[in-house]
């Protein structure tokens, strides 16, 4: 596991037991519960945004590859 997934999961745990203690009473108020669900919820998009960052750099550089390789095979036969 990543350290940004042990992340994820750790304040998944906290939001939860937040949002459990704010519905059983003599708890955080329903603005610092709403604070610590959106956190859980932006770290977890910003992990997600980070891996399809990778996924566009790595088809980038596969894109250039091939259009290298076009660019050989073109100037080539002429």
């Amino acid at each position: 596991m990543k350290i940004s997934e042990i992340i994820f999961w750790i304040l998944t745990v906290i939001s939860i037991g937040v949002a459990g203690w704010y519905l059983f009473g003599n708890s955080p108020t329903f603005e610092q519960t709403i604070l610590v669900l959106m956190l859980t919820v932006v770290f977890g998009i910003s992990m997600k945004v980070a891996v399809i960052g990778e996924k566009v750099n790595s088809i980038e550089r596969k894109f250039n590859m091939m259009a290298k390789d076009f660019k050989e095979h073109l100037g080539g036969k002429k």
